[in-house]
């Protein structure tokens, strides 16, 4: 297989649905699906055994002991076959040609950065409501853009521009030097280096993807931006949590250059 998508979840079946159905338009279908799942939830069981997969697909859990994020990720990738893993979300749904953009960027050397749109509750019931609506979402974001976009945040993140494309230089000199843990791809080799995701941080936000990006650039690993060209569908709900602990955490590893963390896929 070309690639391992990893998806995290967390409880939320109803978001997963459309998430997975947007995996059946995907042009690149060389892949294998990994569910990360933060906890061990009877109804995702169910959903899960029952969902008419395309892709080869594992479901790994564990104990819901709170916010364990990162181990999961690391028992991901752990458990994949591929060598480029390509990280999503449970309420992110994917543009078309998502894997396949990914994969053909992808280089040993380079950390994929991608963004993405964040849907209003309206677009979010749309897509709920049939998940053939993915279909039209480009064409909607695109008159948005220009007749009014509601409560859509970062809608130009959600149009999508295809490299062959006349408008192909747009996407080239969008810069993006962060990474968030809902849209990134890299080696198995890059993850390694830095000895996986660090299961030091038990919170939300900063350890999975802040905190890898300063260790990945530490590696020696080149952030590439994938914006308008990764595309994916950030479903609307409840936002927000403190980020102080996981902040100060991670300015304590910088300040003593730990880029290779310690309690990580091996344990130091």
């Amino acid at each position: 297989m070309k690639a391992s998508l990893i998806i995290s979840v967390y409880k939320n079946v109803r978001f997963l649905k459309p998430v997975l159905d947007s995996l059946h338009f995907q042009t690149e279908k060389d892949f294998e699906i990994i569910i990360s799942e933060d906890g061990e939830s009877p109804e995702m069981k169910e959903f899960i055994a029952g969902y008419p997969f395309e892709m080869p697909y594992k479901h790994i859990t564990r104990k819901d002991e709170g916010w364990r994020k990162n181990h999961c990720l690391n028992s991901a990738i752990r458990a994949s076959e591929a060598d480029w893993l390509i990280f999503i979300d449970g309420d992110c749904v994917l543009h078309p040609r998502f894997i396949e953009m990914h994969l053909h960027h992808a280089e040993a050397n380079k950390i994929l950065a991608g963004k993405r749109v964040k849907l209003d509750d309206y677009m979010t019931d749309y897509i709920l409501g049939n998940s053939d609506n993915i279909r039209n979402l480009q064409q909607i974001l695109l008159r948005k853009m220009f007749f009014g976009k509601g409560k859509i945040k970062f809608i130009e993140e959600g149009i999508f521009i295809s490299p062959e494309s006349v408008l192909r230089i747009i996407p080239r000199n969008r810069k993006n030097d962060k990474l968030v843990g809902c849209n990134m791809s890299f080696s198995k080799e890059a993850i390694y280096a830095i000895n996986g995701f660090d299961e030091d941080y038990k919170l939300p936000a900063v350890g999975e993807d802040y905190d890898l990006a300063w260790r990945l650039k530490a590696a020696g690993f080149q952030l590439v931006s994938m914006r308008n060209l990764a595309v994916q569908y950030h479903l609307s709900h409840p936002e927000g949590y403190n980020q102080d602990y996981n902040l100060n955490l991670c300015r304590e590893k910088q300040e003593i250059n730990e880029f290779v963390c310690k309690n990580g896929l091996d344990k130091q």
